[in-house]
């Protein structure tokens, strides 16, 4: 199990950014790496409410966690502090043992300048999901926040 921690500046308020964390369309549209799309399937954004998002692969060579080329991971809300951060307790669903395990996810805002410091915090992954990957699908993840709020701003 390791923990991988990213951080991204967003150009809006931590209103805004905490906003696209508890919206179950803006999940679906930010919190998905480039090459996947997102189905939520369950969001109930308050402490106790239970998640249940799927991440399917583009590229039907790809191998997923849950399916053929799904990765699906569900949980619940532990903490949601407006604008401050949110705690999620999450776990893929998967057969694979290697994959069991419970992650902690936080993301944590804090107001920067011009805008907000986002850092997301991902605990207790397990070792079969490479590091790397992990990190990288991360920050595709906050560069779509990014992009997602700074763009409802713009409009």
């Amino acid at each position: 199990m390791y923990t991988t921690r990213v951080t991204r500046h967003i150009a809006a308020p931590a209103s805004e950014v905490y906003a696209a964390l508890v919206d179950a369309d803006a999940v679906a549209r930010w919190r998905v790496p480039r090459n996947m799309t997102a189905a939520v399937h369950e969001f109930d954004a308050r402490v106790g409410g239970r998640v249940r998002i799927s991440l399917t692969y583009d590229d039907l060579e790809a191998r997923g966690k849950t399916s053929a080329h799904t990765d699906t991971y569900s949980g619940r809300f532990l903490e949601l502090t407006p604008e401050v951060r949110t705690v999620e307790e999450v776990e893929f669903e998967s057969t694979d043992s290697a994959l069991a395990g419970t992650v902690t996810v936080t993301t944590r805002l804090t107001p920067d300048g011009d805008g907000t410091m986002v850092e997301l915090v991902q605990e207790g992954m397990p070792d079969a999901v490479p590091p790397s990957d992990n990190e990288l699908g991360s920050r595709m993840a906050l560069d779509a926040l990014a992009e997602y709020v700074e763009g409802r701003l713009r409009h």
